[in-house]
């Protein structure tokens, strides 16, 4: 989704921001390069036109489903499974060198597919609605007993489509994604069949053979079809398709000109409309890379216009479109993920969700204005920030989906119905003309709401109000294809996510059938142990205890306080590294029934647990070397990759340190045991303090230049005041202290040259 252009014309300026029919096509170039899940093969036109009436029959199924109910389970995720699995097929080449080759067709390649691509596609239909087909038994052309009677004695037949449909899952989010996640699945299921001859005690297993595995996996709900795909099925690809319907709408190009308007003419204008903007864009985006290339096309050209060095540009945007995976109210869908892990209310993820995702702007906030003022940059001129009155008149109706979506998840209504309304709401705006023809599809559903009281007239009230703008805008409707063209995108977006579920849902059920998360968690925690036993050692020289247990005297830390910590370092390090390119859907599955057994042992809360591997897994996509994110970033401001990902995870430092703070104090997720204000206020000021206070350290400013020695002493004070402890703050005050008579003085003093 390279291109912001709701009224489809060939204007994409937006108050400063200006791109060219060139750069725009540049984009979407960059976008299939970095982001491994658009970069679609070169086939003949007629298939190509086939697949993308495919994507929209896929998405149009998912967006009917939400709004008249969806079929029987087994149905409903057989047919999802088996129509991603197909497309991915015909979508992507064996080999991903070649997805943008030249055409190649022969009659061994129709339509400039091979044959054996042709025959996975097939073999995925097959495989994955073998299962739905046969669950209440099967008299031809196969004699089957009901799939209760089979669960624990399969067939020949239930062996063979299993194995089958376990092989084309990795094939084909290999090909959507690249080797990381099948290379994890394999390692788990090798360890489900040869776990027993583990040379580490407490991972040996029992024994397990092929058949008693494809059982768990394919005919149990703990697999293939486990909780994974029926999540991705049932609500993340409607929140996708939800998202890229109102950016084709022009809700993206108006957060982009609202953010202008409120940050436009600060200090270093175009860094702070490039976070407030990515912040608001990721509330209804999916896909931080997506978020990159769709702000970051207007801001990232802004940024080095008005002097800001062109890795330092990529980076706040890769810093700040990450963020969106962490932003309510959709968090990349892991929020309504965690409803269904957790068993909690909608409401209290998004309560809990909330500060931490502010800390993480403020900081890419506050090391934007310290750079700025360091480089002595200035903000964009009055004529070239737009007045609000007029972007509230261009663009303020592509706001009331959004609304509509938020009040029904708030009202306490499923996720599904409320992406159902959301898009509705979207096409009645965009496309009235189209509502109105298909209102007769929609009113019976209205009516039946209606009747059976499952929505309220503040929703009825809100959808009025979606119309009537609909209305008064019908000589201004959206053209038919952008609106096909938004359930192809979606449905592409969803590719590569509902693949990945099912992979995911490969390793959900080898650790159901092996029970090996307990045993990584006793794992950590002993290593954790040891490695405090290893701390006093190396520092039993000194004339006071390090760490103690309190039998030995007074010491600085406890035994458990410092287990704790150990362990959150390992932990936060396993989430980092397998989250290398995997997208947040998909990955906060893989680490909630990895890592969140380990958390638990330890006494952290479950949703503090959820969070704190959502947000070191979300982390990766700035770490290098796989930040595809700041990668993307770096390819639209012709920045050096590398740099672009280590600036971007200096910017995201707020992310390092703020899940360490919410395990230890839990208040400031708000809805974690009994609420107080005056504790909740005091941790989230002295953390909003540190954070900001790193951020001049790491930039070098604050009001003035500083040596290395007080940044690295203003380093420490800010440590100091993340910590949630009131005497680790009064010790960072004490080292601010310096450091602020040192700015005081030295203010006003040129600042230094910048490296380039």
């Amino acid at each position: 989704m390279a291109t912001n252009d709701p009224a489809g014309s060939n204007d994409k300026s937006v108050g400063a921001f200006t791109l060219t029919e060139e750069e725009a096509a540049r984009i979407e170039e960059l976008e299939a390069q970095y982001d491994p899940e658009m970069n679609f093969r070169t086939v003949a036109p007629w298939l190509r036109t086939a697949i993308t009436w495919a994507l929209v029959l896929l998405g149009l199924y998912h967006f009917y489903t939400a709004g008249f109910g969806i079929p029987r389970e087994q149905w409903h995720k057989g047919i999802h499974l088996a129509a991603v699995l197909a497309l991915i097929f015909m979508s992507f080449s064996v080999l991903r060198r070649n997805d943008r080759a030249a055409l190649n067709v022969s009659p061994f390649r129709p339509g400039g597919v091979p044959w054996y691509d042709w025959a996975l596609a097939l073999a995925a239909l097959v495989a994955a609605l073998y299962v739905p087909m046969t669950f209440t038994g099967m008299s031809w052309p196969l004699q089957l007993e009901e799939m209760n009677f089979r669960i624990g004695s399969p067939t020949t037949s239930d062996l063979v489509f299993g194995t089958v449909l376990v092989i084309v899952a990795l094939e084909a989010v290999r090909r959507a994604m690249g080797w990381v996640l099948p290379i994890v699945v394999i390692c788990f299921i090798a360890y489900a069949i040869f776990g027993y001859l583990s040379p580490i005690q407490v991972l040996i297993i029992p024994p397990a053979s092929w058949g008693n595995l494809v059982n768990h996996l394919y005919l149990t709900t703990e697999g293939l079809y486990g909780v994974p795909v029926k999540v991705i099925s049932s609500i993340v690809f409607h929140f996708v398709l939800f998202g890229v319907v109102a950016q084709k709408m022009g809700l993206g190009q108006f957060f982009i000109e609202l953010a202008q308007v409120v940050a436009g003419r600060l200090s270093g204008g175009p860094a702070k409309v490039s976070v407030l903007s990515s912040s608001l864009f990721g509330t209804i985006s999916g896909s931080s890379i997506a978020n990159t290339v769709t702000t970051g096309s207007l801001t990232i050209p802004a940024m080095k216009r008005i002097g800001y060095p062109p890795h330092f540009a990529g980076a706040v945007e890769a810093a700040s479109s990450t963020g969106g995976q962490i932003t309510p109210p959709i968090m990349g869908a892991a929020a309504f993920l965690m409803v269904e892990f957790l068993e909690i209310q909608y409401t209290t993820i998004i309560l809990a969700a909330a500060t931490p995702a502010l800390m993480h702007y403020i900081a890419v906030l506050a090391m934007v204005h310290f750079e700025a003022k360091r480089l002595g940059i200035k903000g964009l001129s009055r004529e070239e920030v737009p007045r609000i009155l007029d972007v509230l008149k261009r663009g303020g109706h592509t706001a009331v989906p959004l609304v509509i979506l938020v009040y029904v998840l708030f009202a306490g209504y499923t996720p599904y119905l409320a992406a159902f309304w959301g898009i509705t709401s979207a096409i009645a705006i965009g496309w009235p003309r189209m509502a109105a023809g298909a209102a007769v599809l929609v009113a019976p559903f209205i009516f039946f709401d209606v009747v059976q009281l499952k929505l309220d007239p503040v929703t009825l009230s809100l959808f009025a109000a979606a119309l009537a703008i609909g209305a008064l805008r019908w000589s201004k409707q959206l053209r038919w294809n952008s609106l096909k063209d938004a359930f192809a995108m979606g449905s592409k977006y969803a590719l590569a996510v509902g693949a990945a579920g099912a992979a995911v849902g490969i390793v959900v059920g080898v650790i159901t059938l092996t029970g090996v998360t307990f045993r990584l968690g006793f794992m950590v925690t002993q290593g954790a142990l040891e490695t405090v036993d290893s701390i006093q050692a190396m520092f039993s020289f000194l004339p006071f205890n390090l760490i103690g247990d309190g039998s030995t005297g007074p010491s600085l830390f406890a035994v458990d306080e410092a287990t704790l910590f150990i362990s959150l370092l390992f932990i936060a390090i396993s989430c980092v590294l397998m989250g290398a390119g995997l997208p947040t859907t998909a990955l906060y599955i893989m680490l909630q029934a990895i890592a969140t057994p380990a958390l638990a042992n330890l006494g952290v809360e479950p949703l503090a647990a959820h969070l704190f591997v959502l947000y070191y897994g979300v982390l990766a996509d700035l770490t290098p070397p796989v930040c595809v994110s700041a990668y993307a970033a770096g390819g639209i401001a012709g920045a050096n990759p590398f740099k672009t990902g280590t600036t971007a995870f200096r910017l995201g430092n707020a992310k390092v340190m703020v899940p360490f703070v919410f395990v230890y104090a839990p208040t400031m997720l708000i809805v974690i045991g009994d609420f107080d204000i005056l504790e909740y206020l005091s941790v989230v000021g002295t953390c909003i303090a540190g954070i900001m206070l790193l951020g001049a350290a790491l930039t070098g400013f604050m009001i003035a230049p500083m040596g290395m020695i007080w940044r690295l002493i203003l380093a420490a004070s800010a440590i100091m005041m993340v910590a949630p402890s009131w005497s680790s703050n009064w010790w960072g005050l004490a080292l601010l202290a310096p450091v602020a008579v040192q700015q005081f003085l030295a203010r006003g003093k040129q600042a230094p040259i910048p490296a380039a």
